[in-house]
Formats: C-alpha cells, sequence, structure tokens
C-alpha cells in the first residue's frame, strides 16, 4: 500500500469547510483477483436469451480495483476522511466519513454501500463468499439472486456509535431512490421512497454477539412514493476456540401483498489455523404464498502475506420462490492486495 502525507492540509474541499485541518493522509491500496468459476445448474446459461441452459462458456475471469482515501484531523479534533474506489475502471464507492470521537461517526455514501439495517443483513459466518453468491436464475450472476434479505438502501446517510464494549448502535437514511445526485443538484423524479433503518449489537460475554435491526424501505416501484415494506432482521453468532457458529431470521412484510419473505440462515465456520478456515452455510426463505427457496454452500480459504487463495461452491433450488429453478456456483480464485 502506497501512503503520502502532508504536512498543513488547510480545507478539506468544496462545501464541506468547517476548521482548518492541520495534517492529513492519503493512501492507495487495490487488489486483483483471479478466478475459474463453473454454473452447471440446470437454469444456468451464460447467455443472456436464456436459451442453452447448462452451458455457461468461458470460465476464467479478473478483475482489479484501485481504493483512495484520505483523511484530515480538525482543529475540533474530529477527523474527515473521504473515500473512492475504482473497479474495473469505473467507480463503485464514494463516500465522506466524519469521525466525532465520543459522539459517534457519520457517514455519506454517494454510490453503493450499506446504511442502517442493511450493515447487518447478512453477520453469518464464512470463510469466503456467502451461499447467495453466483446465484441465479440464467448463470449470468445479475438476475433473480436469493429472496429475503432486509435492506437499508444503498445510498445516503449512516451514523453509528459504539457505547461501550458491549453495545453498538446504527441509523441509516437513505434518500429518494433513483439515480444519485450530482453535487448542488436534485433528483426526485420517479423516484421511490426514502429508507429509515437502524440496528443494536450486543456483546454480552465473550464469544457471544447478538444483534437486531428494524426499518422501512421504498417498495421499489417509481413514482410510489408513499408505500414502504417493512423490514426487520435478528440474528446471533458465539465464537468457541476455532469454530464460530450463527443464526439469522430476516423478515420483509411486503405493502399491498401477502407475498412476505420469511428468511432463516445460519452456518458454521472451522478454523483450521490463522491462515485456512473452511465454513458451511444454509438459506430458506418462505415467501408463504409460493414454493421454499433453499440454498446451500461451502467455502474455504487459505491466505499467506497478500495472497489469498479461495473456493466456494453454492447450490440452490426454486429461486426467486419459483419452482424448478435451480442454479449451481462453483468458484476457484486467488486475491493478490497490494
Amino acid at each position: 500500500m502506497k501512503n503520502w502525507k502532508k504536512a498543513g492540509l488547510t480545507a478539506l474541499a468544496g462545501s464541506l469547510v468547517t476548521t482548518s485541518a492541520f495534517a492529513g493522509a492519503v493512501t492507495v491500496g487495490g487488489t486483483a483477483n483471479l478466478t475459474y468459476t463453473a454454473n452447471s445448474g440446470g437454469q444456468d446459461t451464460g447467455q443472456a436469451s436464456g436459451t442453452a441452459l447448462g452451458v455457461d462458456g468461458q470460465r476464467w475471469g479478473l478483475n482489479k480495483s484501485l481504493s483512495f482515501s484520505g483523511s484530515g484531523e480538525m482543529d475540533n479534533g474530529w477527523t474527515v476522511s473521504v473515500s473512492q474506489t475504482l473497479k474495473d475502471g469505473s467507480s463503485t464507492g464514494l463516500g465522506m466519513t466524519i469521525d466525532m470521537g465520543d459522539i459517534g461517526s457519520l457517514n455519506y455514501e454517494a454510490d453503493t454501500g450499506s446504511r442502517g439495517i442493511g450493515k447487518i443483513a447478512d453477520k453469518m459466518p464464512t470463510a469466503n463468499e456467502d451461499v447467495g453468491d453466483g446465484i441465479d436464475v440464467d448463470g449470468s450472476g445479475t438476475v433473480g439472486g436469493l429472496t429475503g434479505a432486509v435492506s437499508g438502501g444503498t445510498q445516503g446517510f449512516h451514523y453509528s456509535k459504539t457505547i461501550s464494549d458491549m453495545v453498538e448502535i446504527g441509523v441509516g437514511y437513505a434518500a429518494k431512490g433513483g439515480p444519485t445526485s450530482a453535487n448542488g443538484g436534485v433528483k426526485g423524479i420517479g423516484a421511490v421512497g426514502s429508507a429509515v433503518s437502524g440496528f443494536i449489537i450486543l456483546d454480552p460475554i465473550d464469544g457471544l454477539e447478538i444483534g437486531f435491526g428494524v426499518g422501512e424501505k421504498g417498495t421499489g416501484t417509481a413514482g410510489d412514493t408513499g408505500k414502504t415494506d417493512d423490514h426487520t432482521t435478528a440474528y446471533v453468532t458465539y465464537v468457541y476456540g476455532p469454530i464460530t457458529v450463527g443464526l439469522q431470521q430476516s423478515n420483509v412484510d411486503t405493502v399491498g401483498t401477502t407475498a412476505d419473505d420469511e428468511a432463516t440462515r445460519w452456518a458454521v465456520l472451522y478454523a483450521l489455523n490463522d491462515e485456512m478456515s473452511i465454513s458451511y452455510q444454509s438459506h430458506e426463505n418462505d415467501d408463504t404464498t409460493a414454493t421454499d427457496e433453499d440454498a446451500t454452500g461451502w467455502s474455504a480459504s487459505y491466505t499467506s502475506g497478500g495472497m489469498t487463495f479461495k473456493l466456494h461452491s453454492n447450490k440452490a433450488d426454486n429461486i426467486q420462490n419459483v419452482t424448478g429453478r435451480e442454479s449451481e456456483h462453483t468458484e476457484i480464485g486467488v486475491t493478490f492486495a497490494f
């Protein structure tokens, strides 16, 4: 990782002007990820047309990302930082965080990032990817993945504070959906409702973590700003020596329909040593009106220095609660961090 320091940084930029900063740092880091992937389920295909089921074509892939971050400490002791990630030449993360010390931390994400309850949407332990990675209805990796996950939106504000060694809270607000507004602009036409949510995490004893989140989010229908879906989730994880186990229950109460999601996930992870881990996850979603969606997956990882070897294999039935939709995704990869 490259690191440049500059003394006497006098302002953070543009429209954010508070007090002058007297020390700052800029860092650049990145990753390169090489994978070999197979989609072999009856529903999988590498073609968007949905033809040639079971044929997935080219299996090798490479992506890379660069992450830029800068921070400065102001006269009042607060620290302000900005960050942006470029993945395969496109921006995938642009955010700003104000660390206010004992008051807490406020983050704004302009691109993509979990807000509020989304921060604890999936807290199940895994050695590599979660049970839904690569699962969809046509093998493209983008169409109709697993259902039942809660969300607090992806663009907007998130406030967090650690009250003590035992308690952490978070609150998120994602403004009206639709394309992100540019600096100094407004975007509201055709937008969906805002999202407001929060969570609390408790660590009552060593190794035990309990979390609960609740919120509401726009229905996802353009222009339907007055209607929201209710999201709730609760989870527990426990670490005992090299073993970590977890259970999570999530519910999405969809407005105007009885097709509500009730998703349950459980997982177990075993750390063979500090470098190598293996895990298993199970997922089931009952939307109360159709066939249950089921998925299982296992993963493994081995880390040596800045290099990580990883493997995961996931299988799902009745994807999106549609009978007969099956997908199998297996991926082997190596990631280099620099």
